[in-house]
Formats: structure tokens, sequence, C-alpha cells
């Protein structure tokens, strides 16, 4: 296939002509493209060029009235999924049967490219439920492929590794953070777990990786207990795709077939090959809410060699930060994976919980909750030492009860750990 690379954009002609049929069915039965799109010709062959004159789509839009973005009629609806709302009110989308199609095949996919079959049994420790597209998603692909799926949910470590050795699955799909409190509760409990039958691990919701692409600290530390191999993931509700790891883990790979690319500075142009910019995506063959120049909002590196695993398509490296979640604390920009990465150094910090909060003159303060039992321990001053060496200053600590800093980030009603909160 031809392969276009104008401003440092992946494209092939396949999938401007993808974006061609995207950017016609949207002006045509989306309430909100028709207008934003009103001014824009679609008659003639669609160029990069032409696409990069598109207006962009933000978060707001469709936060404010999702409504307005969906193209097919309510009884065309077969599935509403909303975001999670970490970084703001959750956003519903809707999806028709062919959307579901569209969701197995990106898993599939993905899937296949870390190298998996249909020998394989996954085990799923995220939920299903409370309009998550993620596990729905994950289920499906399974399907797909053609595996077995042990649906057990997040949470309980107990029942979780009963099922493990129960079922012996060979692939646990799980939020790695909780990897290690499953590793911490098989060692208190004299569970064997370095003999189960689980060999990988697809990681979700969260980074593995530095900006380099080696293991983070919180990679490192099931690694360095766990002889898995993990897969870093990225992916939102509002693209309904996965960019996902080889086994080369040279960063995610883009699913040309379902995501058009662009990675984008401040002022909205293309970075180059090794930098970092805006992810901002168009979905392809969606029919229920499809999307023209989304920005995500959140950062990352972009790569666009071939991969030693032989695929051209772009790679993405970790999540930097997101651009809502940078934090300006006593002269210093900060993003929440910073900290994360600092704290996550140390084996005696399990969980944390990070606040800001403004202060009388507008200003961010940075405060970090830990366990009670850190108090009079040594290494609370080495904890210190290393946020003042890597952040470059000192949050505020505070000191909160085991069970109930736990509550605090394993909510209940939450997909994911809330490691951090923005007041």
């Amino acid at each position: 296939m031809f392969r276009m690379k104008t401003n440092n954009t992946y494209s092939t002609e396949k999938q401007l002509n993808e974006l061609k049929k995207t950017i016609e069915y949207c002006s045509t039965h989306s309430p909100h493209y028709k207008k934003t799109l009103a001014l824009h010709d679609f008659s003639y062959q669609l160029s990069l060029e032409d696409y990069k004159k598109l207006p962009f789509t933000t978060k707001d839009e469709l936060a404010k009235d999702h409504k307005s973005f969906c193209c097919v009629e309510r009884k065309d609806i077969a599935e509403y999924v909303t975001t999670s709302g970490t970084t703001g009110d959750p956003i519903s989308l809707f999806l028709t049967k062919n959307d579901l199609k569209r969701l197995a095949k990106n898993e599939k996919d993905s899937f296949e490219l870390m190298g998996f079959a249909n020998e394989d049994v996954f085990q799923l420790l995220t939920t299903i439920d409370k309009q998550f597209m993620a596990g729905l998603a994950y289920s499906l692909g399974v399907q797909e492929l053609g595996a077995g799926m042990i649906r057990i949910g997040p949470g309980v470590p107990k029942l979780q590794w009963d099922s493990i050795f129960n079922y012996e699955p060979t692939v646990l799909i799980a939020v790695p953070s909780f990897i290690v409190t499953l590793i911490e509760f098989a060692k208190e409990n004299g569970i064997d777990f370095k003999n189960s039958s689980v060999k990988s691990i697809v990681c979700i919701g969260e980074p593995l990786r530095n900006n380099d692409l080696t293991l983070n600290t919180l990679g490192k530390r099931i690694t360095d207990n766990w002889d898995v191999q993990l897969f870093s993931t990225y992916a939102s509700t509002e693209m309904g795709a996965a960019f996902s790891e080889c086994s080369a883990h040279k960063g995610c790979h883009l699913n040309d077939d379902l995501i058009f690319l662009e990675v984008l500075d401040e002022h909205g142009n293309d970075v180059k090959h090794g930098d970092a910019g805006e992810i901002v995506v168009t979905t392809l063959q969606v029919e229920g809410t499809p999307l023209i120049r989304y920005k995500t909002g959140d950062i990352a590196t972009v790569y666009y060699d071939k991969c030693s695993c032989g695929s051209t398509t772009p790679r993405l490296g970790p999540i930097i930060g997101r651009k809502n979640q940078m934090i300006k604390f006593k002269g210093t920009t900060i993003y929440p994976k910073a900290i994360f990465d600092t704290l996550e150094e140390f084996n005696d910090i399990s969980c944390y919980k990070v606040l800001i909060e403004k202060n009388e003159l507008g200003n961010d303060d940075l405060f970090i909750l830990l366990e009670e039992k850190l108090i009079d321990l040594p290494v609370l001053h080495q904890i210190k030492e290393r946020c003042r060496e890597k952040l470059r200053v000192l949050p505020t600590f505070h000191f909160v009860d085991a069970d109930k800093l736990r509550a605090m980030v394993y909510k209940k009603h939450m997909r994911k750990p809330e490691k951090i909160i923005f007041k």
C-alpha cells in the first residue's frame, strides 16, 4: 500500500479514503458536524492538506452536548457507554452493532499483535458493567480471537488467586497497580504465585514505561517479583480503539484501520519523530458517535520509524500527562506521572493519594496522603529527599489509616484507582 508521510503525519491512500467517508458521513448524519463542517466542500478527492483545515473537536464540546454527535436513530443504538469521568464529567457515547464488531476487531488485532492465540485463556480483572467500554471490548475481542475468558472483575485478591489456580489462565487483563496488591496478598498468604499458569499481563489505565520505553518503577515492581511479560496499552472510550504494544515493547502501535492519528504541538503543528505532543484522533468506521480531529488532551511521544516487529504504523510512548492535569507548584511545573513514579520507587508505599488544591492566591498546593504506618519509619526521610530530587519541590505529607486510604483510592463506583484528585 502506498504510504504518505507529510509534515510527519502518517497516512495511506486507504486511510485518506476512510477519512473522506467518515467526514461525509458526519456532515450528513451528525447534528454537530452538520454545523461545524457546513463551509467545507467534500466533493473532491480529500488530501491531507484539506483534512488539516478541518476544525478540532474538543472534550468540552462533546461533554456539553454528546447527543448532537450521535449519527443514528435510537432504535439502532446497541450499547450506551460512558467515559470514566476521571478528568471531568462522564461523556456518553452510542454504539451500533457494527461498532461492537469494530471493538471486537480492535482487541483481536491487539491480542494477535501481542502474540496471543485461541489456545490462551484470559482472566479479566476490570469491570464489565457500569457502561464500561474497556471490559466490554476485551470480552468481545477474546471471543473474536476464539480464546477463553474468565470474567472476575476488579478487586478481591483471594477470589482472583482462587480463579487462577482453578482455571489456569495464561493472560491477565488488569490495572498494573492492582497486580502489585495481588502479589503482596500472595506473599502474605503463602500463595505460590510464581508457579501459576499466568505468563502475560495486559495492563490498562496506568503507564508501565518511562519516556525511553524502559519499564518504570511500577513495571519493575511487578517483574522483579513475578516472571511475567507485561504489555502496555493506550485507549479511550471516545476513540473506541486501543494502541497496543507488540512483543518488542517499543511503543503502542496504531491500528490504522480504525484510527487516523495526529500528534500535535501547542501551535497545532505535527511533531517530529521522537518528540511529544497532544494526541488527536479521527475515528474510522464508526457509526454511532464518530469524531473528527478529536483532541484527547493526552501528551505522548510519537515514533514513526519501522518497528522491529516489522510494522510501519506509528507508535506512541507512555502518556506523559494531560493538558488539564498540569500542576504549577512553587514555580515548578509537574505532571502527575512524575509524582507517581517517585512514590512507586518505594516498596514500603503500597498505597497513596495525591491532592491538588487551589490556595487563596489561586496557586496549586500539593498534598500526598500516605499510610500512617510510615510516620515513624526511617524510609519517610528517604521519600522526602527523593521528592526534592525528582520533583524539585517538597509536597506536604498527611498520614491516613491504611484501610481508609485504600478505600479513597479504590472506590467501588470508579473504574480506575483514583490516585489523584484536583479540588
